[in-house]
């Protein structure tokens, strides 16, 4: 390794030695928010309800159900948050496994209120 590298390694590394577990914890999560933000932002201006679609069919919903939910989903307005996020933190707040999920959103578009 050249010299520079090392000196910044060894800058770098004093920094985080001086940290408690807690903060370094923190740094760990801030930085993988800063790692994944423009994919984030990416996923939420090229998205299409066919790729949801094809989310929703990877994580066990049947097909004729991903486009009745994809539909309600894009009607909300939350296609940009994916279709498959939307099913799981609807599952989380119901309870439900991902296909009961899916199947609250078919039968009461009104699931997707305040979701986010």
């Amino acid at each position: 390794m050249s010299d520079d590298r090392i000196a910044r390694f060894e800058k770098r590394r004093e920094v985080l030695t001086k940290m408690s577990d807690q903060q370094l914890k923190d740094r760990f999560w801030e930085l993988c928010n800063q790692v994944v933000q423009p994919i984030v932002e990416l996923g939420k201006t090229h998205t299409s309800p066919s790729i949801e679609r094809a989310v929703l069919l990877r994580m066990g919903v049947d097909s004729v159900t991903t486009h009745g939910v994809v539909t309600r989903i894009n009607e909300a307005g939350l296609l940009g948050k994916g279709a498959g996020h939307v099913l799981l933190k609807l599952s989380q707040k119901t309870g439900k496994d991902i296909r009961g999920a899916a199947q609250a959103v078919l039968d009461d578009a009104a699931v997707l209120q305040n979701l986010f």
